[in-house]
């Protein structure tokens, strides 16, 4: 007899991840079932002509507590690389063959939320008067308050109309923080994740926005030293299993396409978790197809020499959001690798990759006049259609907290109920909620005996 509770958790995305070893680590038998050849979800690598590439840019920031708590767990802490303090170089493309204009947010040692205030103040991109408006903004941000329901009805982009931020300060201040959180424009996000986003990020605490990085493939950082844990562990992982239907068992626990758990945690996308789950099992969830997808394109270009010393940087009055160097990372020896990162990206989509390819190139030409003399020697597109939930107006209210209504079942995944955007540290975090939820369940139900 096996008197330790059996954890089934289906999905072997960061959510699971972090909620399998979390179930382990407590104690229990735990099962990962995964319907892919890999773990990792939608942070992962392939190879490209012998280099590895990922399949989207990925960062984190100091704030990402819980994310970093689950790198040390899975051994990955080395592999990454966080900024002192927060420097992001800003440019925009010169006019009638002048060159471009660089400007810096950096943060200094100044309390938040002055930390930014001396590169705000210098920043190229804003007439003046308009760079002072930007405090407005901060200062009415700061006042809000995250347990206001009604943040959640109107646009980002309203409110900051409505407070004197400019067309021009939003799309070199605030988007340029916006897009690649919320993955919407302000003009289209929730106020309330927007709140969170710059409170939390920019506004409490001084060191929060410094920004890292994986020095390794994505697929390395994740899905490999992932699954070395979760065999320390003791995790059952199941790869190429597609679950169908998790039900209420009626011997007590939960049935997972016929086999039995104690208790079960569903860490799918929300459109799969939605079909899995019992019918009423979270609230809302014949809406949960309303929560929506929003894409993420990136244009990867390999020159014949090096043609920035920036490991990131980002753009303004360009099509180009975020270059980050991936050299390293990909075993290129010779030459760079640059990704370029464009958040929001639907109306990409039906772009082929040669033109989109040689419309990306052109433009960071416009940002780095040294690509001039060097080759694009390769190229490659990646899309990402459903990359996150669309982060708009209504959000909140068709999130579900882990716990549903099936005793001993949870979900998981960053669309669900964290406060947070749909980040990695969302997804650890919603799996860390769901594990401790399921854990609770199982102390208050006994557990069916199994032989072992």
């Amino acid at each position: 007899m096996n008197d330790r509770p059996h954890v089934a958790v289906v999905g072997g995305g960061l959510a699971g991840l972090a909620a399998a070893l979390d179930c382990a680590d407590a104690g229990a038998r735990v099962t990962l079932m995964e319907r892919r050849q890999r773990l990792g979800g939608l942070t992962w690598s392939f190879e490209h002509h012998g280099l590895h590439v990922d399949n989207g840019q990925h960062v984190f920031l100091r704030c990402c507590r819980e994310y970093l708590s689950f790198l040390e767990r899975i051994g990955a802490r080395r592999d990454v690389t966080l900024q002192e303090r927060l420097d992001i170089p800003v440019l925009a493309p010169g006019t009638r063959g002048s060159p471009p204009t660089i400007g810096r947010l950096r943060r200094s040692g100044l309390p938040a939320p002055l930390q930014l205030a001396g590169s705000l103040l210098r920043y190229p991109h804003l007439p003046l008067a308009r760079r002072l408006q930007l405090g407005r903004g901060l200062t009415a941000l700061r006042r809000l308050s995250l347990d206001d329901p009604t943040l959640d009805d109107v646009t980002f982009g309203d409110w900051l109309r409505q407070h004197g931020q400019s067309e021009a300060a939003v799309a070199t201040v605030w988007d340029l923080i916006t897009v690649p959180t919320l993955n919407l424009p302000a003009a289209e996000a929730s106020l309330a994740l927007a709140a969170m986003v710059f409170k939390i990020g920019l506004l409490e605490d001084a060191t929060a926005a410094d920004i890292g990085w994986s020095r390794v493939p994505l697929g390395s950082l994740h899905g490999e030293r992932a699954s070395v844990a979760l065999a320390q562990a003791g995790v059952a992982v199941r790869l190429g299993a597609r679950v169908q239907s998790v039900r209420p068992d009626p011997i007590g626990g939960i049935s997972i396409d016929g086999a039995h758990a104690d208790a079960a945690i569903v860490a799918l996308p929300h459109d799969e978790a939605a079909r899995v789950l019992p019918r009423g099992a979270v609230a809302h969830q014949s809406r949960l197809a309303e929560l929506g997808d929003s894409s993420i394109v990136d244009v990867h270009l390999f020159y014949d020499r090096p043609v920035t010393t920036w490991p990131l940087m980002a753009a303004v009055h360009s099509p180009i959001q975020w270059v980050f160097d991936r050299t390293e990372s990909s075993g290129l020896t010779t030459g760079q690798y640059l990704a370029v990162s464009i958040s929001a990206s639907d109306d990409l989509f039906a772009e082929r990759p040669g033109e989109l390819t040689r419309r990306i190139g052109a433009a960071l030409g416009r940002l780095l006049p040294s690509t001039h003399e060097a080759r694009i020697v390769d190229s490659l597109v990646t899309k990402e259609r459903r990359a996150t939930f669309r982060a708009a107006p209504g959000t909140a209210s068709l999130r579900p907290v882990a716990q549903t209504s099936v005793p001993c079942l949870t979900v998981a995944g960053a669309w669900t109920d964290t406060g947070w955007p749909a980040t990695m540290e969302g997804a650890v975090r919603s799996g860390r909620a769901a594990a401790s939820a399921a854990l609770g369940a199982l102390q208050r139900i006994p557990v069916t005996k199994e032989v072992a």
